[in-house]
């Protein structure tokens, strides 16, 4: 546990990469100790839904490609976003942990991050893409970062209604489809190999350490 906590201390300490234009702060430590790995139980809280998703390529995918055999964070964002407690919120977790658990052997290749796209009339592949950086391609830390959208809200819909992902989209009064506002709860979803949400993240606990803990934890669990 001191390793883990070396590791990602480091990290927030500015040891990784450099700092993207939409990772606007560091983030904060916690104010409080979390409960240790293992003394916890994460209860099934529903299966995740399936559906088609496109990769960075513009291919079609089935969305349990990225939800199954490892444990998977996946997150919910629009490329837009400007909230600093909303997706660039979890760009900035997602980024930390990607560091601490590629540092960690006992963790690497069992982990992978998934970023999926709600609004797929601005967030094409190509925007994607050029959201994800170099995030995408990385393959040293051992852990993979899945940049994902879909080919219309209609594909989109039963995946947001599966997950329980609100979305509200407010239209410009020209009505044009790239002036509109879209606002949401940030949601994280922490789920197992077996592909059930394990665990649901608000900005409030959203934070690498409790994550962390929890990974811990699933992989304690006798299988």
């Amino acid at each position: 546990m001191r390793l883990r906590a070396a590791v990602l201390a480091a990290w927030l300490a500015g040891a990784a990469s450099p700092v993207l234009a939409h990772d606007v702060a560091p983030l904060p430590a916690l104010d409080y100790e979390p409960p240790a790995p293992g003394t916890y139980t994460l209860h099934r809280i529903m299966a995740a839904p399936d559906g088609e998703v496109l990769d960075l390529d513009g291919r079609r995918q089935r969305l349990r490609t990225f939800t199954r055999e490892r444990i998977t964070l996946l997150g919910f964002v629009y490329t837009t976003c400007v909230d600093p407690e909303g997706c660039p919120l979890a760009y900035r977790v997602f980024d930390a942990l990607r560091h601490a658990v590629g540092d960690m052997p006992s963790l690497r290749d069992t982990v992978r991050l998934v970023t999926l796209s709600f609004d797929p009339e601005r967030d094409t592949p190509a925007a994607m893409r050029a959201y994800a950086g170099s995030r995408a391609t990385d393959r040293e830390s051992g852990v993979p970062w899945h940049f994902l959208t879909t080919r219309s809200s209609r594909a989109l819909a039963p995946l947001l209604d599966g997950f329980g992902q609100d979305v509200r989209s407010t239209r410009a009064a020209s009505n044009h489809p790239l002036q509109r506002e879209l606002s949401h709860v940030l949601k994280v979803f922490l789920i197992d190999p077996a592909g059930y949400v394990r665990e649901i993240y608000t900005s409030t606990f959203l934070h690498p350490r409790i994550v962390l803990n929890d990974i811990e934890t699933l992989l304690r669990e006798p299988r």
